[in-house]
């Protein structure tokens, strides 16, 4: 399957704004189940890690609560993206724009 000028142009866009998040935001705080899951595929997890998000996942209402739960002391893992990253982003995401554009519409023969 060939791409097509609308295509080139959608992933560039995509591209292009993700770059730019990435170099808005510092840094990006997961939740305690996604730092649960990536600890259990990495092999990183502990028992006392486990036992801590899963007596946090209990709590019906746990999302609603901004202080800290006794008992439950589980470190959330922050991800920085480095600096290079947001540009090299915006930069693949504007060559594919400049290429869209240069491109013919489709449709015309």
């Amino acid at each position: 399957m060939e791409f097509n000028r609308n295509q080139y142009f959608m992933v560039g866009l995509v591209i292009l704004f993700l770059g730019i998040q990435f170099r808005l935001v510092d840094s990006y705080l997961l939740s305690k189940p996604v730092t649960k899951f990536l600890a259990e595929k990495t092999g990183k997890a502990s028992p006392q890690t486990l036992n801590a998000v899963s007596k946090f996942e209990e709590s019906p209402l746990s999302f609603l609560s901004f202080s800290k739960q006794p008992g439950v002391s589980l470190l959330q893992k922050v991800i920085r993206p480095p600096t290079w990253l947001g540009w090299a982003l915006i930069s693949v995401g504007a060559v594919l724009i400049l290429h869209s554009l240069a491109m013919r519409a489709p449709g015309t023969g």
